[in-house]
């Protein structure tokens, strides 16, 4: 008897290596699926411009930094002493405008830099609707806490979206030949656009996506969307918000994706890398005994044949400075002899 549809996203034509360089921008499970890679020790430069939930500030920024080009100079905004700038997350902020600028100028050459040297960017749509800042006539990425009375709310023209994105593709292309492009939909929920709306939301981006892989064989699309409300499809594998999904489904989303993503190599060293981490996370339940010490040898030796693979050093010095903690110590014979003298 079955409980649930079971969704087995197909492979990507292109597998995704344990040596590749991927960039992830959007939707705040762009977040998510930057984390799982980095812990997984993929070489990850994950949402440089912090959450970014819309495709127009997306194809924006990511055309700024590819072009060179320095932030609006109409869009930046001071709020209690702090500046923010509208097409940024408000992470990226600063306590002068100079200063901000300084920083969003940096965050876009390195972005840019590793664009061109990316095997892989993961871009996550999070939502079509869009805010339109009404003095400057521009679709911001955050309002930063300004008054909704200075923004127009509005679902973007699908025919838009699409032109934007493939103007944004040429581009990449141009400036990298050998990027992949993964699009997934966020399964995050968008409830303040109401549940009607939300769905028109992720539907246009969908309908967006599969467009994009059908006319360029180099653009593929993960289904985090579909896993999420079709495989998953019950609160429990919601955070308490009935938003975002917990970590219980941010893993299982996760263990789809390196099934159909990943090379036979790279998820063989997911799998003992997973191994490694528990290992890791293991204390002993008896102090420091020789068990244990054997036990810190072994997995000492395990790092050690994964170094020319991917950076252990830190892993190295947590177990190495274990082993230094547990040594026995070595007792003073002379010393014991002279006191009993």
């Amino acid at each position: 008897m079955l409980f649930h549809t079971e969704l087995t996203p197909d492979s990507l034509p292109v597998p995704i290596r344990l040596t590749d360089r991927i960039v992830t921008i959007g939707s705040c499970f762009a977040d998510v699926m930057g984390r799982q890679l980095t812990d997984h020790k993929i070489q990850v430069l994950t949402n440089p411009f912090g959450t970014v939930f819309n495709p127009i500030s997306i194809a924006k920024l990511l055309t700024m930094a590819l072009r060179g080009t320095k932030p609006d100079e109409s869009l930046y905004v001071e709020r209690d002493g702090i500046w923010f700038h509208y097409d940024f997350h408000s992470s990226l902020w600063a306590r002068s405008r100079a200063e901000l600028c300084e920083r969003l100028t940096e965050r876009l050459a390195t972005t840019a830099d590793a664009l061109r040297r990316a095997d892989w960017l993961l871009l996550t749509l999070g939502t079509a609707v869009v805010y339109r800042h009404i003095q400057t006539g521009q679709v911001v990425a955050n309002c930063h806490k300004v008054p909704g009375s200075q923004f127009e709310k509005y679902l973007y023209q699908i025919d838009h979206l699409r032109d934007e994105l493939l103007k944004l593709f040429k581009l990449l292309r141009r400036a990298n030949p050998k990027l992949q492009v993964l699009l997934t939909v966020s399964p995050v929920r968008h409830t303040r656009d109401t549940l009607p709306l939300n769905q028109v939301s992720k539907s246009t981006l969908r309908v967006i996506s599969h467009e994009l892989t059908i006319w360029n064989d180099w653009v593929h699309y993960f289904p985090s969307y579909e896993i999420m409300v079709d495989d998953l499809r019950d609160y429990r594998f919601y955070e308490a918000d009935l938003i975002h999904p917990n970590t219980l489904a941010q893993n299982y989303i996760f263990e789809k994706f390196a099934q159909c993503a990943f090379d036979d190599e790279l998820r063989g060293f997911v799998t003992e890398w997973a191994s490694i981490r528990k290992a890791l996370a293991h204390r002993p339940l008896y102090g420091d005994t020789s068990a244990h010490r054997a036990f810190l040898n072994s997995l000492l030796k395990r790092l050690d044949t994964l170094r020319d693979l991917v950076n252990v050093d830190a892993e190295r010095a947590v177990v190495l400075e274990q082993l230094v903690l547990s040594a026995p110590v070595q007792k003073d014979e002379s010393r014991q002899t002279n006191s009993a003298q």
